[in-house]
């Protein structure tokens, strides 16, 4: 077998491929280089997905006659004066876009040089190149694909329906905008406008919201914690969603490298890392993340297509980022998002509610109106202590103050729900996730500072497991005394429980002991407990909750409120479902007709 070169032809179609993966693609490289010209109004023309025609038009500092020439040759850039990738400051840099465009489609470029009077205009056809021709052109630069991939037609096969590609290149165009609120976008496919992003003016934070809010959605911007925190050599900034307000997928993360659009594993780990103590493993937050690095820390020339980097330092990075989110979320308190408040407006308001015909009031009211709700308890039971005040004897509920931030309790209803009273407006509390989350945070807690208190039990409990089950759990056991939990073997397929945490109360051990088996099983072997703190924690905390069905007391109901108001992350439980939600008087009102 022979060994040649290869036609110029075909390695700028073979390098091209790896550059330009599909319409998508070559819209990202055309607006990138658009940004780069300093544009600040860039519009957008796609029809049948991008395959037969794509457009980019700016009115950024266009080009010579010369620079034309030059941009359709590979490796020919304007974005390395000092030929030095260790300080990128652009987008593009490579010199590889424009020529793979036109090695693989019908590609032309016009564009006008600012202060200049003549326009010029080349074409590409499958990598053949035309000789410049004098155009009408308005300041900056329009750049047309046409027939995609027309030379290189296997590639062809390998592309979506029309519908499919269109919404990739709207995907693209929207991280890019997310990215320079700065700059105005406009979007026409198929003739119908899908985008349209007004240039922001202002202050940066501002601008920056505003253009999440168009793109993300305002539910967004009402439930978003502002995230900014530095170390030597990097800065994050941006919005995270409270953890209540989540999708079933991680879609809505967004991330950004010196303004960047990345895909990076680390990135995605941290906030991964950073919600896992408020979210199910199924559940995933909304974060908008900015990360502003020396370029000299970071290697964006990893990938033709510049979505991969690698850092020098990158546990820095993540403990930057996980730090900064955890901050916020701490500062967020008890805050739940405010979707969960206008879905349940949104349900009092809709048809099926309002037309279930007249309620069937009762005859007897003297027996009918009898209130059960504040049945005297002398404590939790079952779900463990909320401290002195639940203990105490019930005080006349009108003489509690209104300005507590979840308000004054009032009753409770289905034996699940409680509902209190605020200076403006009502909170509905699902007492079984709230006390959930503090059961939760104090164990966290006694486990940092001094260990879980133990509490014996007075006849130990038998437990029956499989003999995997009672294997794993036996090996552990060292461990699992740390959180309180004190086990032994109790022949092949049992285990002895003499001790369980006191924060628990009166629990279901079995129940308990079983699902942390399930728990461990599906962990595995390679990592302490603490290291899976809140896997371990949250099993424990959900088994010593208030149960739903469990009568409270005015003053249990307001012990609880209190102490959700002063715990971190109260607003969610250990799942990421709500703990409360809030209707403010004024929607109430609008239910009624009275404004």
């Amino acid at each position: 077998m022979l060994i040649k070169r290869l036609p110029e032809q075909t390695i700028n179609r073979i390098a091209a491929g790896e550059v330009i993966e599909r319409p998508a693609s070559a819209a990202k490289e055309l607006v990138e280089n658009s940004i780069d010209a300093g544009a600040s109004d860039i519009e957008i023309t796609v029809r049948d997905g991008g395959k037969s025609m794509l457009s980019v038009a700016d009115n950024g500092v266009g080009m010579t006659r010369q620079d034309l020439e030059l941009a359709i040759e590979r490796h020919a850039t304007s974005k390395l004066p000092n030929n030095n990738l260790q300080a990128i400051t652009t987008l593009g840099f490579r010199g590889e876009a424009l020529p793979s465009i036109g090695a693989v489609s019908r590609f032309s470029l016009q564009s006008r040089a600012s202060q200049k009077d003549a326009a010029w205009m080349i074409n590409v056809e499958g990598g053949v190149v035309k000789s410049p021709t004098l155009t009408s052109h308005l300041r900056g630069t329009t750049a047309v694909v046409r027939d995609l991939f027309y030379a290189t037609p296997a590639r062809l096969k390998f592309l979506r329906t029309e519908r499919t590609e269109s919404q990739r290149i709207i995907e693209a165009v929207k991280r890019i905008a997310m990215s320079h609120p700065e700059v105005g976008f406009r979007l026409t496919v198929d003739g119908r406008p899908r985008l349209r992003y007004i240039a922001g003016k202002g202050e940066p934070v501002s601008m920056r919201l505003a253009r999440l809010k168009a793109v993300m959605g305002a539910e967004f911007a009402e439930n978003a914690l502002s995230i900014d925190a530095q170390k030597t050599g990097m800065q994050v900034t941006g919005f995270a969603g409270v953890p209540t307000f989540n999708r079933a997928n991680g879609a809505m993360q967004y991330l950004f490298v010196n303004n960047r659009p990345v895909v990076d594993r680390l990135l995605v780990g941290a906030v991964r890392g950073s919600y896992a103590d408020f979210l199910a493993r199924n559940r995933h937050p909304l974060v908008a993340l900015y990360l502003q690095i020396d370029p000299h820390l970071v290697d964006i020339n990893v990938h033709p297509a510049k979505s991969e980097v690698r850092f020098r330092d990158p546990k820095s990075v993540r403990s930057l980022i996980v730090r900064a989110l955890k901050h916020a979320l701490l500062e967020a308190g008890h805050q739940a998002s405010s979707s969960n408040s206008y879905a349940a407006i949104d349900t009092f308001l809709s048809p099926e509610f309002s037309n279930r015909g007249q309620p069937s009031y009762p005859t007897s009211s003297a027996q009918s109106l009898k209130r059960d709700t504040f049945e005297p308890q002398t404590d939790l039971g079952e779900g463990g202590d909320l401290g002195p005040a639940a203990r105490a004897p019930d005080p006349d509920i009108s003489s509690i103050t209104l300005n507590y931030p979840l308000g004054a309790a009032r009753a409770q209803f289905h034996t699940t729900y409680v509902v209190a009273e605020t200076h403006d407006g009502i909170v509905i509390v699902d007492q079984h996730a709230a006390h959930e989350r503090l059961v939760y945070e104090r164990l966290k807690k006694d486990l940092a500072v001094s260990g879980v208190a133990r509490q014996g039990l007075l006849i130990p409990e038998v437990v029956e497991l499989n003999s995997a089950e009672a294997a794993l759990l036996t090996d552990r056991s060292s461990e699992l005394a740390e959180f309180g939990l004190t086990l032994e073997a109790f022949g092949e397929s049992a285990v002895l429980v003499r001790e369980v945490p006191e924060l628990l109360g009166h629990t279901n051990i079995k129940e308990l002991v079983k699902d942390l088996a399930d728990e461990l099983s599906e962990l595995g072997e390679s990592f302490s407990l603490k290291e899976k703190l809140e896997q371990v924690c949250s099993t424990m905390a959900c088994h010593g909750s208030v149960r739903a069905g469990r009568i409270l007391n005015a003053s249990e109901m307001n012990a609880l409120l209190r102490e959700m108001e002063i715990t971190p992350h109260s607003g969610q439980c250990n799942h990421g479902r709500p703990t409360h939600i809030k209707l403010q008087l004024s929607d109430i009102e609008k239910l009624f007709g009275r404004r």
